[in-house]
């Protein structure tokens, strides 16, 4: 079975203007993501930011969990955030993945536009159940990763289709529906 690992890209990602920005790492990104990675078995989960002022700020956060008082308070949460890195950008996260794996990892974009090149849930949960190479979910804060970054991966997971037309989910939320349809029983 591949190993998973997730990567929550904040730059370059599009704005509701498809302009080309960086987002901030919130709070609520960190701890929800960490916490689902957890329960879905994810090896690693990357917070991928290029300001250092927003990965000393995740840190801060992080280290309030896992060293004192609030690691004391909520053991569950210090071992979330056990499996949480920060990184610069991807090829920082390609680099780790492939020194600790010994092969580049196959990646994955998400999004809520469908492309050419998209994959099945159940396509992507049989590579997971019966490759050796790692698997590397990309997840873009704001309006999305770039296009592309998404053309330029090596497959593009499905979207994430309600029954309406409204599709803006928040990332913490597609996190969580996505690793279910991968990893759940």
């Amino acid at each position: 079975m591949a190993d998973i690992y997730l990567a929550l890209i904040h730059a370059p990602v599009y704005n509701k203007n498809m302009d080309i920005v960086a987002t901030s790492i919130t709070n609520l990104d960190l701890h929800d993501i960490a916490r689902c990675s957890t329960t879905y078995g994810i090896k690693r989960y990357y917070v991928v930011h290029p300001a250092e002022a927003q990965r000393k700020l995740a840190g801060r956060i992080m280290g309030f969990w896992q060293d004192g008082y609030g690691a004391e308070y909520n053991p569950d949460r210090q071992e979330a955030f056990a499996r949480v890195k920060i990184a610069e950008n991807l090829a920082e996260v390609y680099a780790e993945i492939e020194a600790e794996q010994g092969v580049a990892p196959i990646k994955v974009a998400t999004d809520a536009r469908k492309y050419a090149n998209t994959v099945t849930y159940a396509q992507l949960r049989e590579d997971i159940e019966t490759k050796e190479a790692p698997i590397l979910l990309l997840f873009g804060t704001g309006w999305g990763l770039l296009k592309e970054d998404v053309e330029n991966m090596d497959r593009i997971l499905e979207p994430i289709y309600g029954p309406t037309d409204y599709n803006h989910l928040s990332v913490r939320s597609a996190v969580a529906i996505i690793l279910d349809r991968l990893r759940g029983h």
